[in-house]
């Protein structure tokens, strides 16, 4: 399964040539906000004619597309806003990295939207056009994620509707930064099971879902790092489209792009920890099965020293120092009691000594 559905556009095409996407894969949806702080027009299946309406109203516009747009339904939004031929190929070509891009009297934002699967981390794109009156936004998902957006403009005293459109374009970028804290969590929550599990029993299992967890944050750092720097550049660059109050409430999309990638950072020092506790318990677990085995053979040295010695059978008639034990009628079970008590008193001693795991002097 890839991360990303990409479509290029042929070798040799022009650049800005909308072509590689024929046809759009799932269900589109496009759903048109007029407003104003009086005023809110709401169609939740709008037609490409409702959008060219729009361009006549004094109203504020928002057009949010969910699903993949095809190359012809691009072309005419493209055509009727304005829209830059390479922004509008950056749309269709999901996989950008993320970027903010100026196109003469429009801003061009590209966002990441990260979510995990059983088969791992997927990401797809968010692409958002800021104009002088409009907004309009690409969803590669057919899952509205800009809905809490939509209910706030709703409100007649939220201030979605009291401010010019560059404070909705802060909104949405707010809102695609700030539901990557539950995905950091859901993420956390991965390495603490893992790191108990460590713990506890260490097994190849666990080293696959560590391996897994260094897949999942090395993707979401590659697209994470290049959106603070995006902020960071809307920051920084003025832009005309952006007022000075929508300026500030982008420090704060800031911060949360920093606390984000401290949060990413940090997991990524865990995990690569994880393998050096997982080699650790496993050493520990050999370390272990080792002294033990070295005390059973250090019990038996003596214990095979005193058999060998008797295995001997020299006759005990033929001379004084040719083992008159053997002639002994208790010469076996006291062979075999000695025997018993050096072992018994060999444990005790390790026991003591602290050899076995429990106390005394190391």
């Amino acid at each position: 399964m890839s991360l990303f559905d990409k479509r290029y556009h042929p070798p040799g095409t022009s650049p800005g040539t909308l072509v590689g996407a024929a046809v759009a894969e799932g269900k589109i949806k496009i759903v048109l906000i007029d407003y104003s702080a009086g005023h809110l027009k709401e169609v939740e299946s709008a037609e490409l004619g409702d959008c060219l309406d729009s361009l006549g109203h004094p109203d504020r516009t928002w057009i949010h597309v969910t699903g993949r747009p095809d190359a012809e339904l691009l072309t005419d939004l493209g055509e009727a806003f304005g829209l830059h031929p390479l922004a509008l190929e950056d749309v269709l070509n999901s996989g950008q990295r993320p970027k903010a891009e100026t196109y003469d009297s429009q801003l061009f934002v590209v966002m990441s939207e990260p979510r995990s699967t059983p088969d791992g981390m997927v990401v797809s794109q968010v692409s958002i056009f800021l104009g002088k009156n409009y907004v309009i936004s690409f969803q590669n998902e057919e899952d509205d994620l800009f809905q809490p957006v939509r209910r706030r403009l709703r409100q007649p005293e939220s201030r979605l509707r009291q401010k010019d459109v560059d404070y909705l374009f802060y909104a949405l970028i707010d809102m695609v930064i700030d539901r990557k804290f539950p995905l950091l969590e859901e993420l956390g929550e991965r390495i603490e099971e893992v790191e108990d599990e460590l713990l506890d029993r260490p097994s190849m299992a666990a080293v696959g879902r560590i391996h897994q967890l260094k897949r999942d944050l090395l993707l979401l750092r590659r697209y994470l790092w290049p959106e603070r720097e995006v902020v960071g550049r809307l920051l920084r660059d003025e832009d005309p489209l952006i007022g000075k109050d929508s300026r500030i409430y982008l420090r704060d999309c800031y911060d949360h792009a920093v606390q984000i990638m401290d949060l990413l950072e940090t997991y990524r020092e865990m995990v690569a920890g994880q393998m050096e506790v997982y080699l650790s318990a496993i050493s520990n677990r050999l370390n272990e099965v080792m002294r033990v085995l070295t005390v059973i053979s250090t019990i038996f040295i003596p214990l095979t020293f005193i058999t060998s010695l008797y295995g001997m059978n020299f006759d005990p008639a033929s001379g004084p120092f040719s083992m008159p034990e053997l002639a002994s009628p208790w010469g076996y079970p006291i062979v075999l009691g000695l025997m018993l008590g050096l072992g018994v008193l060999m444990v005790l001693w390790f026991r003591r000594k602290g050899w076995l795991g429990g106390g005394g002097n190391r």
